[in-house]
């Protein structure tokens, strides 16, 4: 299987490997059949990894029986195997079974979910970098030496992550550029983050407002009026933004590519330009799945610790998504888990995307996370007051007294717009200054 070669539908068996106990194949079955295929057999070794073939020798010479007796397609390796191991496997099974490890695959369920231009660059790189040390492996040493001068397959590859990476990085100062436009136009920004199938997506929904996004906004060409909710991996690849009001504040909600464990740095790092949408915000959602058994939870809440540790530089709130599966008990030890894990920045909020529960809770957790400043003026009661004071409680939480000729005004918002606020105050009715 080369580089960009698609991976092949069909029937699969699984095969995984654990140091320390019979390996659960839940996640490799789901991640399988996310990609097309029909998992119809499962291979599994509690042992040490073997250098050769990742499985021991006996153990990947049963694998291969397995997949002549079931005539399967592919054989999907729930872990990253090198190049060397990815070989010796290859080399054990029929002809026609194809092979494929844990990051193949996830960068095959990227590509298929991948729907806009940067998205399908950051895919294509992570597939020519994972490809780079295979095709290594199979040239010969002398013919690389000899084609120093003429090309190669592999200086072939090399061109080719080196033009992408440009237009990456071109892709990436345009979204940082966009991101401090609306920064200057008094937006927050929020990012949704977490482990895939956590329910950002169905979140996105609950926090934003329908109507002001009906139709997509031309001043921001990325804020889009939908955004896909389902129970999948990978529903969402690139990132979707829909705009909320949170406390009286106009903020950019958006949804950033779901994790998956046992992936490589160099995967992550092919997604800086998504994973740069959680770097700049103001305050990061961590969403988990507390429906999911403990073992996994705590599975997952490593890997978003991971990945945010990394990227976020705003507040992070914990948030435990899907509670309505829970009784209390269970409830309670979810809580516990995240409170003692390194994502714990601030106390865990308890939701449920769906139905709705704890969505009060979470805007007030939001609210108090987010860059707040406080004002108080007063303005002359002319005509110039009433705009300025529209263009408040567009902004933020505005309390408005009228004393005699003054309007008195107690304003609450972002720190940059408190202080646009200050200086249009400073402007109404020829005023000039602002009285506190």
């Amino acid at each position: 299987m080369q580089a960009g070669e698609p991976l092949r539908d069909g029937r699969a068996v699984v095969a995984a490997r654990d140091d320390d106990a019979v390996p659960n194949t839940d996640e490799i079955r789901r991640l399988a059949e996310a990609a097309g295929c029909e998992v119809v057999a499962a291979v599994t070794q509690n042992r040490r990894e073997d250098s050769t073939y990742g499985l021991g020798r006996g153990k990947a010479e049963e694998l291969a029986a397995v997949a002549g007796d079931v005539d399967a397609d592919l054989v999907v390796f729930d872990g990253t195997l090198d190049p060397g191991q990815y070989g010796s496997l290859v080399e054990l099974l029929p002809d026609e079974t194809a092979l494929v490890d844990r990051y193949r695959l996830v960068l095959e369920i990227f590509a298929e979910g991948a729907g806009n231009r940067v998205a399908n660059l950051q895919v294509e790189r992570a597939r020519l970098e994972y490809e780079l040390p295979r095709l290594r492996q199979t040239t010969e040493r002398s013919l690389l030496n000899e084609a120093t001068e003429k090309g190669s397959p592999v200086l072939d590859l090399e061109r080719r992550i080196d033009a992408i990476d440009g237009k990456l990085a071109d892709a990436r100062t345009e979204a940082a550029d966009r991101r401090a436009e609306r920064r200057e136009e008094g937006f927050d920004l929020v990012a949704l983050a977490g482990y895939t199938n956590a329910g950002k997506s169905t979140l996105l929904h609950r926090l934003s407002d329908d109507l002001s996004i009906e139709g997509g906004e031309p001043e921001h060409g990325d804020v889009v009026g939908t955004a896909e909710v389902a129970d999948r991996l990978f529903e969402t690849l690139e990132t979707t933004t829909r705009r909320a009001t949170l406390g009286g504040r106009r903020t950019l909600v958006t949804d950033t590519v779901g994790l998956v464990d046992d992936l490589p740095h160099d995967l992550v790092s092919s997604f800086s330009t998504t994973l740069g949408e959680v770097a700049d915000a103001d305050a990061v959602l961590a969403v988990v799945d507390a429906s999911a058994d403990t073992e996994s939870l705590q599975r997952r809440l490593s890997v978003t610790t991971e990945v945010l540790a990394a990227e976020a530089r705003g507040p992070i709130i914990p948030v435990l998504n899907k509670v309505d599966r829970l009784d209390d008990d269970a409830l309670a030890e979810r809580r516990d888990l995240v409170r003692r894990s390194a994502l714990q920045t601030r106390e865990p909020v308890a939701v449920s995307a769906l139905a709705g529960g704890g969505i009060d809770e979470l805007l007030a957790a939001l609210a108090d996370a987010l860059p707040t400043e406080h004002v108080e003026f007063a303005v002359p009661n002319c005509s110039d007051a009433q705009p300025l004071l529209s263009w408040l409680h567009e902004r933020g939480d505005v309390t408005v007294k009228y004393d005699g000729d003054l309007v008195r005004v107690a304003f609450v918002g972002k720190p940059s717009v408190v202080a646009e606020a200050e200086r249009r105050a400073a402007d109404v009715g020829g005023s000039g200054g602002v009285d506190g």
